[in-house]
C-alpha cells in the first residue's frame, strides 16, 4: 500500500478521469462522443442527440438503491410510531391527558403533557448494553440512509458541472471540494438537513433518572409519539426532494455522465483546465462532438442528414 501509485488526490471526476486516461488505466472508447452514462451496453456508432437526457434514477442502480432504502426507512420509523401508540393504549391509557391530540402534540416533548412509553430498568451492565442496541438497532438506518444520499447529491452535483461545458464560461475541471457545498444548492440542502434530521430523532427519546425514597432506583426510558410521528414526516419530505432531484432529467443534447469515467473519457477527447463541449469539424464521415477550443456563443441545433444527427456549436 505504501508503494501504491496515486494518480491523483482530487475528487473531481474529471480530474480523475483525466489522470487514469493520462496514466492509460482507462482506454477511451472510439466512435462513442454522443452515446450518454445509460448507453455504455449499446454498441458505438452515430447516434442522434437527445432533447432530454435520462434521470440519474434510471442512469445509477445505486441511485435507486438509496432512494427505496430512504422510503424504507420511513415505513419502518411508521411503523415504530405506531408500535408506540399501540402499547400506550394498553398499558399506559389510564393517563387520559397524555393521549395524543392536536392539543398535545408538540415539537419538542414534555414528560408530563407528552403522549409517550416509559421503561424503567435497573442500572446494570445488561442495561448500557441493552440501550446501545436499542439505539444502534432505532438510529442505525437512519444514520446509513442519511449517509448514502450524499450519493445522489454528488452525482447530481457532478452532472450540474459537466453541463457547464455548453455555458459561456466553460466548464473548469479544478474544483474545491470545499466550496461546493455552499456553491451547490443540493449540497448545502444535505449539509442543513442531516444534523437537523439527527436532532429530531433524539428529541423523540429521552433518558432519565428514576428515584424511589430519595434513592435512585433506576433508569427511565421514554419514547415520545408526536416526535416520532414529526421525524417520519421530516423524512418524507426529505425522501420527496431527493426523489424528484434524481428523477429530473437534464435538457439538452450534451450527453448525461453523472460522473461516470468511462463515460466522461469516451466523451472527451481533449483535456485541459477549462473545457467546452460542442461539434468538430475534424473530416471524418460523421460528425464528431468532443472539446472545442473557445466557445463565445454556443447554442445547438439538430439536424438530421440521412439518419445522422449533428449537434453544432456556432463560435
Amino acid at each position: 500500500m505504501w508503494t501504491a501509485k496515486i494518480s491523483t488526490w482530487s475528487s473531481s471526476p474529471f480530474d480523475l478521469t483525466a489522470a487514469l486516461v493520462h496514466h492509460t488505466q482507462l482506454t477511451p472508447a472510439t466512435l462513442r462522443c454522443m452515446r450518454c452514462v445509460c448507453d455504455l451496453d449499446m454498441d458505438g456508432g452515430p447516434a442522434r442527440p437527445r432533447k432530454m437526457q435520462p434521470s440519474a434514477l434510471h442512469a445509477h442502480s445505486s441511485i435507486r438503491k438509496v432512494v427505496i432504502f430512504l422510503w424504507v426507512i420511513i415505513a419502518a420509523y411508521a411503523g415504530w410510531a405506531a408500535l408506540v401508540m399501540y402499547i400506550w393504549n394498553k398499558s399506559f391509557n389510564t393517563r387520559p391527558f397524555n393521549a395524543l391530540t392536536l392539543k398535545t402534540w408538540s415539537f419538542l416533548p414534555n414528560e408530563v403533557e407528552s403522549n409517550s412509553i416509559v421503561y424503567e430498568m435497573k442500572i446494570n451492565l445488561q442495561l448500557w448494553i441493552l440501550l446501545f442496541v436499542i439505539m444502534a438497532v432505532i438510529q442505525g438506518p437512519l444514520t446509513l440512509g442519511l449517509h448514502c444520499s450524499e450519493l445522489i447529491a454528488n452525482v447530481i452535483r457532478d452532472e450540474r458541472q459537466w453541463r457547464l461545458a455548453t455555458g459561456r464560461k466553460g466548464l473548469r475541471t479544478a474544483t474545491n471540494p470545499v466550496k461546493t457545498i455552499f456553491t451547490h444548492s443540493i449540497c448545502l440542502v444535505l449539509f442543513v438537513t442531516k444534523p437537523f434530521l439527527h436532532w429530531m430523532f433524539g428529541l423523540s427519546f429521552n433518558v432519565s433518572l428514576g428515584s424511589e425514597d430519595g434513592q435512585q432506583s433506576g433508569l427511565q426510558l421514554f419514547m415520545y409519539t408526536a416526535q416520532i410521528w414529526n421525524l417520519c414526516i421530516a423524512l418524507f419530505i426529505f425522501a420527496c426532494f431527493l426523489t424528484f432531484i434524481a428523477l429530473r432529467r437534464p435538457r439538452g443534447p450534451q450527453p448525461a455522465t453523472y460522473g461516470h469515467v468511462q463515460t466522461l473519457a469516451n466523451l472527451v477527447d481533449e483535456w485541459s483546465p477549462v473545457m467546452w463541449w460542442g461539434h468538430k469539424e475534424d473530416g471524418i464521415p460523421y460528425c464528431h462532438a468532443g472539446r472545442v477550443l473557445t466557445c463565445s456563443r454556443c447554442y445547438y441545433l439538430t439536424l438530421l442528414l440521412k439518419g445522422r444527427a449533428i449537434t453544432r456549436s456556432q463560435m
